[in-house]
């Protein structure tokens, strides 16, 4: 008997034009001090080949990066969301540099689903565990960014990325107070409402990479909205605005670049932050940034498959 050929949602692959989020990017005035929160404390890699002078540091986090150049401090408006394994050794490391941290804004807590950590200078970051129903495979890196916006922004939001930039987005929660907007394979943006008093917009940014790299250009030049033409493979906006009535709803400056880019997707180096002097391993020096090949979608039949063969076994 023939059987019926297994049927795929293939829509829950789609990314729209946007593949992947690689940075975000905020002023720092002082490489030491970042140094002890983002390498010793969250247990990021400075990039090894690039930004090694004192004006400017790359964090390696998984395929992603922070973009730490040397200024007046910048605060993004709203939290980054980090997957990291291992929440025991997270907080270890984050108790061990609190005392190098105490004259600065650092400060962590344990919640139910996240280790929430304030950089030196306020930047809020939260620690998830690696979990395949959220973040999908990865185990280190940058799943989200998360921006309070004004009340009653959200679906304006979620309906200039999708006709702006040519990406899924949508109004989440039920109450529509959070536009959810796809920039990569398990990655968004969130724009989540709050009543709450905003601080003025200080440069800060985040950097996307698009397949179709003129189309969005075209329709945010014929409105006025490209902020910088940096080179030819890349561009920036950051006026977020309701489409109909051109009202403006946010300020977060994208740094836009094409698959052409000359750094488009590179590999980026992850330390294994267990690994130290004391207890060096040859071979361990690295992590990796995403589930072991056991972890794909065959995953539940592997484990029955397993489950029948112990049975078998032990009868």
């Amino acid at each position: 008997m023939n059987q019926m050929p297994k049927t795929f949602d293939r829509s829950t692959e789609d990314l729209g034009n946007s593949i992947h989020l690689e940075h975000v990017n905020v002023a720092i005035p002082d490489q030491r001090i970042a140094s002890l929160f983002y390498g010793a404390g969250l247990g990021l890699t400075r990039d090894p080949f690039l930004m090694v002078m004192d004006d400017n540091m790359w964090m390696n986090a998984g395929k992603s990066q922070f973009h730490l150049p040397t200024g007046k401090a910048q605060v993004l408006r709203g939290r980054t969301g980090l997957v990291i394994e291992g929440r025991e050794a997270l907080l270890a490391r984050l108790a061990r540099v609190k005392p190098h941290l105490a004259d600065t804004k650092f400060d962590f807590a344990e919640h139910n689903d996240y280790v929430q950590a304030t950089c030196p200078w306020g930047n809020t970051v939260r620690v998830h565990e690696p979990d395949a129903s959220r973040f999908g495979r990865i185990t280190l890196g940058i799943p989200y960014v998360e921006f309070d916006v004004p009340v009653g922004s959200a679906r304006g939001i979620a309906d200039f990325y999708r006709a702006m930039i040519d990406v899924p987005a949508e109004v989440v929660n039920g109450d529509g107070t959070t536009a959810k907007v796809t920039v990569g394979k398990s990655q968004h943006l969130l724009f989540r409402e709050t009543d709450k008093p905003l601080p003025d917009f200080d440069e800060h940014h985040v950097q996307i990479y698009v397949v179709n790299f003129s189309g969005p250009h075209k329709r945010l030049g014929e409105r006025g909205l490209v902020s910088r033409e940096d080179n030819q493979y890349q561009y920036r906006f950051r006026d977020i605005v309701d489409l109909a009535t051109g009202k403006h709803l946010f300020t977060i400056e994208h740094e836009v670049r094409s698959l052409t880019h000359p750094m488009a997707l590179r590999q980026l180096v992850n330390r294994n932050p267990a690994q130290t002097a004391r207890n060096y391993s040859m071979g361990h020096d690295e992590t990796t940034w995403a589930m072991e090949p056991m972890h794909y979608d065959d995953q539940r039949e592997r484990l029955r498959m397993a489950q029948m063969a112990a049975a078998q076994k032990a009868n």
